[in-house]
Protein backbone atom coordinates (compact mmCIF):
# COMPACT_ATOMS: atom_id res chain seq x y z
CA UNK A 1 0.00 0.00 0.00
CA UNK A 2 2.83 2.40 0.83
CA UNK A 3 4.56 1.79 -2.50
CA UNK A 4 1.23 2.17 -4.35
CA UNK A 5 0.53 5.47 -2.61
CA UNK A 6 4.02 6.83 -3.21
CA UNK A 7 4.15 5.92 -6.91
CA UNK A 8 0.47 6.25 -7.91
CA UNK A 9 -0.07 2.53 -8.24
CA UNK A 10 -2.90 0.03 -8.42
CA UNK A 11 -2.58 -3.55 -7.19
CA UNK A 12 -3.19 -6.70 -9.23
CA UNK A 13 -3.49 -9.72 -6.96
CA UNK A 14 -1.59 -12.86 -7.98
CA UNK A 15 -3.03 -15.31 -5.48
CA UNK A 16 -4.64 -18.55 -6.63
CA UNK A 17 -7.16 -18.61 -3.75
CA UNK A 18 -8.01 -14.92 -3.46
CA UNK A 19 -9.56 -15.04 -6.94
CA UNK A 20 -12.47 -16.98 -5.39
CA UNK A 21 -15.50 -15.27 -3.88
CA UNK A 22 -15.90 -16.32 -0.26
CA UNK A 23 -12.35 -17.41 0.50
CA UNK A 24 -11.59 -14.39 2.65
CA UNK A 25 -10.09 -15.05 6.08
CA UNK A 26 -8.32 -18.31 5.17
CA UNK A 27 -6.69 -16.83 2.08
CA UNK A 28 -5.67 -13.62 3.83
CA UNK A 29 -7.65 -11.50 1.39
CA UNK A 30 -7.09 -7.79 1.94
CA UNK A 31 -10.03 -5.90 3.47
CA UNK A 32 -11.51 -2.65 2.16
CA UNK A 33 -10.04 -0.83 5.15
CA UNK A 34 -6.57 -2.28 4.50
CA UNK A 35 -6.76 -1.19 0.84
CA UNK A 36 -6.67 2.46 2.02
CA UNK A 37 -8.44 3.56 -1.15
CA UNK A 38 -5.96 1.85 -3.50
CA UNK A 39 -7.81 -0.02 -6.31
CA UNK A 40 -7.27 -3.79 -6.29
CA UNK A 41 -7.84 -6.14 -9.22
CA UNK A 42 -8.44 -9.91 -9.61
CA UNK A 43 -9.99 -10.44 -6.20
CA UNK A 44 -13.36 -12.28 -6.10
CA UNK A 45 -13.44 -13.00 -9.85
CA UNK A 46 -14.30 -16.72 -9.71
CA UNK A 47 -17.09 -18.88 -8.34
CA UNK A 48 -16.13 -21.38 -5.66
CA UNK A 49 -17.64 -24.18 -7.74
CA UNK A 50 -15.62 -23.36 -10.87
CA UNK A 51 -12.01 -24.30 -11.59
CA UNK A 52 -9.82 -21.24 -12.06
CA UNK A 53 -6.74 -21.89 -14.24
CA UNK A 54 -3.44 -20.13 -14.85
CA UNK A 55 -4.63 -19.44 -18.39
CA UNK A 56 -7.68 -17.57 -17.02
CA UNK A 57 -5.42 -15.62 -14.70
CA UNK A 58 -3.06 -14.74 -17.52
CA UNK A 59 -5.88 -13.33 -19.65
CA UNK A 60 -7.47 -11.36 -16.79
CA UNK A 61 -4.10 -9.98 -15.62
CA UNK A 62 -3.27 -8.74 -19.12
CA UNK A 63 -6.62 -6.97 -19.30
CA UNK A 64 -6.25 -5.42 -15.82
CA UNK A 65 -2.72 -4.18 -16.47
CA UNK A 66 -3.72 -2.72 -19.83
CA UNK A 67 -6.49 -0.68 -18.15
CA UNK A 68 -4.20 0.49 -15.33
CA UNK A 69 -1.58 1.69 -17.81
CA UNK A 70 -4.24 3.44 -19.91
CA UNK A 71 -5.23 5.32 -16.74
CA UNK A 72 -1.58 6.35 -16.35
CA UNK A 73 -1.19 4.42 -13.11
CA UNK A 74 1.55 1.99 -12.07
CA UNK A 75 0.52 -1.71 -12.06
CA UNK A 76 1.82 -3.55 -8.99
CA UNK A 77 1.50 -7.34 -9.24
CA UNK A 78 1.41 -8.67 -5.69
CA UNK A 79 1.14 -12.19 -4.42
CA UNK A 80 2.51 -15.60 -3.76
CA UNK A 81 1.45 -17.76 -6.71
CA UNK A 82 4.69 -17.72 -8.64
CA UNK A 83 3.31 -19.70 -11.57
CA UNK A 84 0.60 -17.08 -12.13
CA UNK A 85 3.09 -14.20 -11.91
CA UNK A 86 5.56 -15.71 -14.37
CA UNK A 87 2.85 -16.93 -16.76
CA UNK A 88 1.73 -13.29 -16.99
CA UNK A 89 5.13 -11.58 -17.07
CA UNK A 90 6.75 -13.92 -19.56
CA UNK A 91 3.63 -14.65 -21.61
CA UNK A 92 3.95 -18.42 -21.31
CA UNK A 93 2.04 -20.45 -23.86
CA UNK A 94 -0.32 -22.38 -21.62
CA UNK A 95 -2.24 -25.45 -22.80
CA UNK A 96 -5.73 -24.45 -23.93
CA UNK A 97 -7.24 -27.86 -23.25
CA UNK A 98 -10.83 -27.41 -22.09
CA UNK A 99 -12.26 -29.39 -19.20
CA UNK A 100 -13.06 -32.97 -20.21
CA UNK A 101 -16.11 -33.69 -18.08
CA UNK A 102 -16.25 -37.45 -18.64
CA UNK A 103 -12.53 -37.93 -17.99
CA UNK A 104 -12.58 -35.51 -15.06
CA UNK A 105 -15.53 -37.28 -13.42
CA UNK A 106 -13.71 -40.59 -13.69
CA UNK A 107 -10.48 -39.23 -12.26
CA UNK A 108 -12.38 -37.42 -9.52
CA UNK A 109 -13.56 -40.75 -8.12
CA UNK A 110 -10.01 -41.94 -7.51
CA UNK A 111 -8.13 -41.18 -4.27
CA UNK A 112 -5.42 -38.53 -4.35
CA UNK A 113 -2.69 -41.12 -3.78
CA UNK A 114 -3.70 -43.01 -6.92
CA UNK A 115 -3.91 -39.80 -8.96
CA UNK A 116 -0.42 -38.80 -7.87
CA UNK A 117 0.91 -42.25 -8.73
CA UNK A 118 -0.66 -41.99 -12.20
CA UNK A 119 0.89 -38.57 -12.74
CA UNK A 120 4.30 -39.74 -11.53
CA UNK A 121 4.13 -42.51 -14.12
CA UNK A 122 2.86 -40.36 -17.02
CA UNK A 123 4.71 -37.12 -16.26
CA UNK A 124 7.45 -37.52 -13.59
CA UNK A 125 8.65 -33.93 -14.00
CA UNK A 126 5.25 -32.39 -13.22
CA UNK A 127 4.83 -34.80 -10.30
CA UNK A 128 7.99 -33.39 -8.73
CA UNK A 129 6.58 -29.90 -8.20
CA UNK A 130 2.84 -30.45 -7.77
CA UNK A 131 0.99 -30.38 -4.45
CA UNK A 132 0.21 -34.09 -4.14
CA UNK A 133 -2.66 -33.27 -1.76
CA UNK A 134 -4.42 -30.90 -4.19
CA UNK A 135 -6.86 -33.07 -6.09
CA UNK A 136 -7.98 -30.29 -8.43
CA UNK A 137 -4.43 -29.72 -9.68
CA UNK A 138 -3.71 -33.45 -9.92
CA UNK A 139 -6.83 -33.99 -12.03
CA UNK A 140 -6.01 -31.00 -14.25
CA UNK A 141 -2.42 -32.17 -14.80
CA UNK A 142 -3.62 -35.67 -15.73
CA UNK A 143 -6.28 -34.16 -17.99
CA UNK A 144 -3.62 -32.24 -19.94
CA UNK A 145 -1.29 -35.25 -20.21
CA UNK A 146 -3.98 -37.73 -21.19
CA UNK A 147 -5.69 -35.51 -23.78
CA UNK A 148 -2.55 -34.00 -25.34
CA UNK A 149 -0.51 -37.18 -25.14
CA UNK A 150 2.42 -35.09 -23.94
CA UNK A 151 3.78 -33.95 -20.56
CA UNK A 152 2.50 -30.75 -19.00
CA UNK A 153 4.68 -28.04 -20.63
CA UNK A 154 7.67 -26.93 -18.59
CA UNK A 155 8.48 -23.26 -18.34
CA UNK A 156 11.65 -21.42 -17.49
CA UNK A 157 11.66 -17.88 -16.24
CA UNK A 158 13.57 -15.66 -18.62
CA UNK A 159 13.94 -12.04 -19.63
CA UNK A 160 11.66 -12.20 -22.64
CA UNK A 161 8.65 -10.11 -21.72
CA UNK A 162 6.48 -7.54 -23.42
CA UNK A 163 6.68 -5.52 -20.22
CA UNK A 164 9.40 -3.46 -18.65
CA UNK A 165 9.26 -4.46 -14.99
CA UNK A 166 11.11 -4.72 -11.72
CA UNK A 167 10.59 -7.80 -9.56
CA UNK A 168 11.03 -7.30 -5.81
CA UNK A 169 11.22 -10.07 -3.23
CA UNK A 170 11.35 -9.68 0.55
CA UNK A 171 14.12 -11.52 2.40
CA UNK A 172 13.13 -13.13 5.67
CA UNK A 173 14.92 -15.58 7.95
CA UNK A 174 13.26 -19.03 8.35
CA UNK A 175 12.76 -18.60 12.12
CA UNK A 176 11.03 -15.24 11.62
CA UNK A 177 8.95 -16.73 8.83
CA UNK A 178 7.78 -19.57 11.08
CA UNK A 179 6.90 -17.07 13.80
CA UNK A 180 4.90 -14.91 11.37
CA UNK A 181 3.04 -17.92 9.98
CA UNK A 182 2.00 -18.92 13.50
CA UNK A 183 0.97 -15.36 14.40
CA UNK A 184 -1.01 -15.04 11.16
CA UNK A 185 -2.85 -18.35 11.72
CA UNK A 186 -3.79 -17.48 15.30
CA UNK A 187 -5.13 -14.12 14.11
CA UNK A 188 -7.22 -15.78 11.39
CA UNK A 189 -8.66 -18.21 13.93
CA UNK A 190 -9.39 -15.33 16.30
CA UNK A 191 -11.32 -13.33 13.68
CA UNK A 192 -13.50 -16.23 12.57
CA UNK A 193 -11.73 -18.71 10.28
CA UNK A 194 -13.62 -21.72 11.65
CA UNK A 195 -16.93 -19.90 11.21
CA UNK A 196 -15.99 -18.99 7.63
CA UNK A 197 -15.36 -22.65 6.75
CA UNK A 198 -18.60 -23.72 8.46
CA UNK A 199 -20.54 -21.10 6.50
CA UNK A 200 -18.94 -22.14 3.22
CA UNK A 201 -20.03 -25.73 3.78
CA UNK A 202 -23.48 -24.65 4.92
CA UNK A 203 -23.87 -22.61 1.71
CA UNK A 204 -23.38 -25.74 -0.38
CA UNK A 205 -19.62 -26.19 -0.75
CA UNK A 206 -18.69 -29.84 -0.28
CA UNK A 207 -16.07 -31.01 2.20
CA UNK A 208 -14.16 -32.40 -0.78
CA UNK A 209 -14.08 -29.00 -2.46
CA UNK A 210 -12.93 -27.32 0.75
CA UNK A 211 -10.17 -29.92 0.99
CA UNK A 212 -9.06 -28.96 -2.53
CA UNK A 213 -8.45 -25.35 -1.43
CA UNK A 214 -5.64 -26.58 0.81
CA UNK A 215 -3.94 -25.35 3.96
CA UNK A 216 -6.42 -23.60 6.30
CA UNK A 217 -9.51 -24.77 4.44
CA UNK A 218 -8.35 -28.39 4.29
CA UNK A 219 -7.45 -28.78 7.94
CA UNK A 220 -10.10 -26.55 9.49
CA UNK A 221 -12.73 -28.57 7.61
CA UNK A 222 -11.20 -31.75 9.03
CA UNK A 223 -11.32 -30.22 12.51
CA UNK A 224 -15.00 -29.34 12.03
CA UNK A 225 -15.67 -32.95 11.00
CA UNK A 226 -13.79 -34.12 14.14
CA UNK A 227 -11.18 -35.95 12.09
CA UNK A 228 -8.47 -34.06 14.02
CA UNK A 229 -8.52 -32.05 17.23
CA UNK A 230 -7.87 -28.31 17.58
CA UNK A 231 -4.20 -28.69 18.54
CA UNK A 232 -3.55 -31.03 15.61
CA UNK A 233 -5.27 -28.59 13.25
CA UNK A 234 -3.12 -25.64 14.37
CA UNK A 235 0.14 -27.61 14.27
CA UNK A 236 -0.62 -29.12 10.87
CA UNK A 237 -1.57 -25.80 9.25
CA UNK A 238 1.58 -24.20 10.67
CA UNK A 239 3.78 -27.01 9.37
CA UNK A 240 2.18 -27.22 5.92
CA UNK A 241 2.17 -23.42 5.53
CA UNK A 242 5.89 -23.29 6.23
CA UNK A 243 6.53 -26.07 3.71
CA UNK A 244 4.49 -24.17 1.15
CA UNK A 245 6.40 -20.97 1.89
CA UNK A 246 9.68 -22.80 1.26
CA UNK A 247 8.39 -24.03 -2.09
CA UNK A 248 7.38 -20.47 -2.94
CA UNK A 249 10.86 -19.21 -2.06
CA UNK A 250 12.49 -21.91 -4.20
CA UNK A 251 10.33 -20.80 -7.13
CA UNK A 252 11.10 -17.09 -6.77
CA UNK A 253 14.83 -17.62 -6.27
CA UNK A 254 15.07 -19.35 -9.64
CA UNK A 255 14.29 -16.07 -11.37
CA UNK A 256 17.50 -14.04 -11.49
CA UNK A 257 15.44 -10.92 -12.28
CA UNK A 258 14.29 -10.77 -8.65
CA UNK A 259 15.81 -8.01 -6.51
CA UNK A 260 15.82 -9.03 -2.85
CA UNK A 261 15.26 -6.37 -0.19
CA UNK A 262 15.20 -6.44 3.58
CA UNK A 263 11.77 -6.27 5.22
CA UNK A 264 10.82 -3.25 7.32
CA UNK A 265 11.20 -3.94 11.03
CA UNK A 266 7.47 -3.28 11.53
CA UNK A 267 4.52 -1.81 9.64
CA UNK A 268 5.88 1.70 10.12
CA UNK A 269 9.48 0.65 9.42
CA UNK A 270 11.69 1.85 6.60
CA UNK A 271 10.98 0.76 3.03
CA UNK A 272 13.98 2.70 1.74
CA UNK A 273 15.44 -0.16 -0.31
CA UNK A 274 12.10 -0.99 -1.92
CA UNK A 275 11.32 2.68 -2.60
CA UNK A 276 14.74 3.33 -4.13
CA UNK A 277 14.45 0.20 -6.30
CA UNK A 278 11.09 1.36 -7.70
CA UNK A 279 12.28 4.96 -8.09
CA UNK A 280 15.37 3.87 -10.04
CA UNK A 281 13.21 1.66 -12.25
CA UNK A 282 10.79 4.50 -13.05
CA UNK A 283 13.50 7.10 -13.66
CA UNK A 284 13.98 8.04 -17.34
Amino acid sequence: MRIAKKFSGEVVSADSRQVYKGLDIGSGKITKKEMQGIPHHLLDVASLKSVFTALKYQKLAKSAVRKIIQNKKLPIICGGTGFYIDAFLYDWKLPEIPAQRKLRNGLDKKPKEELFSMLASLDPQRAKNIDRHNKVRLVRALEIVMISGAPVPLFKSGKNSQYSFVKIGIKIEPDKLKSRIKKRLLKRLRVGLVKEVENLHRSGLSWKRLDDFGLEYRYVSRYIRRMINYKEMVETVERESFRYAKRQMTWFKRDKNTIWVDPPTDEAGSLKSAFSTVRDFLSP
